[in-house]
């Protein structure tokens, strides 16, 4: 049998952790250790049932369930397999591995993560792309007490304010500006930290390869210190607003320019998100004022908009500009009083908005953290290659959002500045 990982991932193959974080940059053998891991522990006596994981079902099939397929045509045991690939699924004796994702498909809802309890290994490819209540579901549904539950994490680093990083590490200045070097926490007592890259695979990649990924240390510095050299960066990749500047409160408070409004409804466990705008010529100052789920439109004794916008001290002769793909709600928060209007979307209204704000010289209070946030979260959707495309990610988006609705609607209005 042919047995062969890097040096590297032996704590994945002999270490009885939970959580086996197999994090570094491209090309370090990770999913291909990963699926030799698969399918040693399918063959062996012990007892195993394995989900090979993707944050959507159907990438499963040409990835990671195709790397497991291969380990086993390398050593020429398929024969002793039966392989479903319409299931995505692997049996061996009482053994299995099958594929599940997190959703059905990128536009989809969730998948519902049933019949986990009987699971004890875990494999989770792109793991940066799962969010953390979907991974906190996975984790807890995980009760099995016929074998030791091991959930392997293998992933690009994503930026510093991604859960995964918060969660399980500390970070070090790297030499390099805007990187860190991930650092297991030392209370993280039942997590292996797994970092690898080409170097570390160097046996396994042709020349022509290694050589395209030194030269981007010249050509995309970027793409090389972190997806080659397996940094955390300090913004996420593709992200959309990195120059956005931070003012204090007292400071916007002092703006002598007319305040107007932005509300993005929260629904589905998305929270309701209200910024404070104000403009004057190339510059916008933003203000954060709400960022919370499970509020109603009017009524709701305490737990509605309305409510909330007396509370902060919203006037109702004060402009609010909303989604005009929301009507209803629009209808119910102006039938109680207040000047909500439509903010008009037009043909491809996000990517015109974010091109709008693209031209303007943007500011935000310190108190505004969850604008905070979205600056440094809300990016361009990536690539199969890791490259930014030029769609917006659906997430991370509700404050950004309703500063878009704000800017169109008042450029709307006639308002001078956004022509």
């Amino acid at each position: 049998m042919k047995i062969l990982p890097s040096k590297i991932y032996k704590p994945l193959f002999v270490n009885n952790a939970r959580y086996v974080i197999c994090m570094g940059g491209r090309a370090s053998g990770r999913s291909y250790a990963a699926s030799q891991f698969a399918m040693l522990n399918l063959l062996s006596a012990n007892y195993f049932r394995c989900a090979i994981m993707r944050f959507v079902l159907g990438d499963i099939r040409n990835s990671i369930f195709q790397e497991i397929k291969d380990r086993l045509e390398e050593n020429e045991l398929e024969g002793m397999i039966e392989i479903s690939d319409h299931r995505l699924e692997f049996n061996y004796g009482n053994n299995k591995i099958n594929g599940i994702g997190f959703r059905k498909s990128s536009e989809d809802q969730k998948s519902k993560l049933k019949s986990l309890a009987s699971y004890n290994a875990i494999i989770i490819e792109e793991a940066d792309e799962v969010a953390e209540e979907d991974f906190q579901q996975l984790d807890d549904s995980l009760r099995t007490v016929k074998a030791d539950i091991s959930i392997i994490l293998l992933l690009n680093p994503p930026d510093r304010n991604h859960w995964i990083i918060k969660r399980w590490f500390n970070l070090k200045k790297a030499e390099v500006e805007g990187f860190y070097k991930a650092e297991l926490k030392s209370t993280e007592t039942d997590a292996v930290y797994i970092h690898g890259t080409f170097l570390d695979n160097i046996r396994n990649l042709n020349q022509k390869t290694v050589d395209r990924y030194k030269k981007y240390k010249e050509i995309n510095p970027d793409h090389y210190y972190n997806m080659i050299c397996g940094l955390v960066s300090e913004g996420a990749r593709g992200r959309i607003f990195s120059d956005w500047k931070i003012i204090k409160d007292s400071e916007f408070e002092e703006l002598p320019y007319p305040r107007y409004f932005g509300l993005d409804f929260g629904f589905s466990g998305d929270p309701a998100a209200l910024v404070e705008v104000k403009n004057h010529n190339e510059n916008i100052w933003l203000r954060e004022l709400l960022y919370e789920v499970g509020l109603t439109n009017v009524g709701n004794k305490g737990n509605s908009l309305s409510e909330r916008f007396e509370v902060l001290g919203i006037k109702k002769t004060d402009v609010i500009y909303a989604d005009e793909q929301e009507p209803k709600s629009i209808r119910e928060l102006r039938d109680d009083g207040w000047d909500v209007r439509k903010a008009p979307k037009g043909s491809d209204s996000i990517r015109a908005g974010i091109n709008t704000l693209k031209g303007k010289v943007v500011h935000y209070t310190e108190s505004s953290r969850n604008i905070d946030m979205e600056t440094h979260e809300y990016k361009w959707a990536l690539d199969r290659n890791k490259e930014p495309t030029n769609k917006a990610i659906d997430k991370f988006n509700h404050l950004m959002d309703a500063t878009r609705y704000a800017v169109k609607g008042k450029s709307s209005d006639g308002f001078i500045g956004f022509v």
